[in-house]
């Protein structure tokens, strides 16, 4: 077969670079203890695949630092100061959307977990787990798997086995998520039909799911709703 140029061999060489050696995994450490960033250095950087490329000591620094170097993953901390912890997952993967998030943090509360893995984290373990654990997630997220900590696999199960609870944001669809942020912002159903490509009549439909399932009485208490759950500013 004739023809194009060979995009597979071309990510190949991305990937293992021009001598057609492996490059190592480029990692961002963001914790606010530098003794926990020494140990964590100290120990990847003894991996022959592993390299650190950048710390960090607060949210924002991770975010800015990870959209200049775009690392393949960082190991954040979830609490941390300057920035929610999800929030910081949020700001690196917009960053740079390419990078891996694994958590590393002490914490292990199941809304934490339910939340860092729905802003985008790929892995979440906590700070008991084996060195050798570690590099292995490392090296796990960057193949693009995803890696939990044993504790925090049953967690995550279990809220993902529990059905949405009426009155909250959860027990709304991703549709109506996007028609309660429009709802929210002041547009009319006619102008939140045209933004979202869909008829008026199905907007209509939405608005009645979205007021049952907070169990408001109307547009303005779902909207005020929205606002008091930072769904909009």
């Amino acid at each position: 077969m004739c023809g194009g140029p060979d995009l597979a061999g071309a990510d190949r060489q991305a990937e293992t670079g021009t001598g057609g050696e492996h490059r190592p995994i480029r990692v961002l450490l963001a914790d606010d203890h530098p003794v926990v960033r020494q140990g964590l250095r100290t120990f990847l950087e003894l991996q022959d695949d592993v390299e650190i490329v950048g710390e960090a000591a607060d949210g924002p620094e991770a975010v800015a630092v990870a959209g200049r170097i775009l690392p393949d993953v960082v190991l954040l901390d979830l609490v941390m100061p300057g920035m929610d912890g999800v929030e910081a997952i949020r700001g690196v993967r917009a960053a740079s959307p390419g990078t891996r998030v694994v958590v590393l943090t002490t914490f292990s509360d199941d809304r934490m977990v339910v939340d860092s893995v729905k802003a985008g984290a790929a892995g979440y373990l906590l700070k008991d787990v084996r060195p050798p654990d570690l590099a292995e997630a490392v090296r796990a997220v960057h193949r693009g798997e995803s890696v939990l900590h044993p504790r925090v696999a049953g967690k995550l199960m279990r809220e993902v086995a529990r059905p949405p609870r009426p009155g909250t944001l959860e027990s709304l669809s991703e549709r109506e998520l996007d028609v309660l942020r429009l709802l929210a912002s002041g547009l009319p159903n006619r102008d939140i039909a045209a933004r979202l490509v869909l008829s008026e009549k199905t907007i209509k439909t939405h608005v009645s799911s979205i007021l049952a399932k907070l169990e408001v009485k109307d547009r303005t208490q779902a909207a005020l709703y929205a606002v008091r759950e930072g769904l909009v500013e």
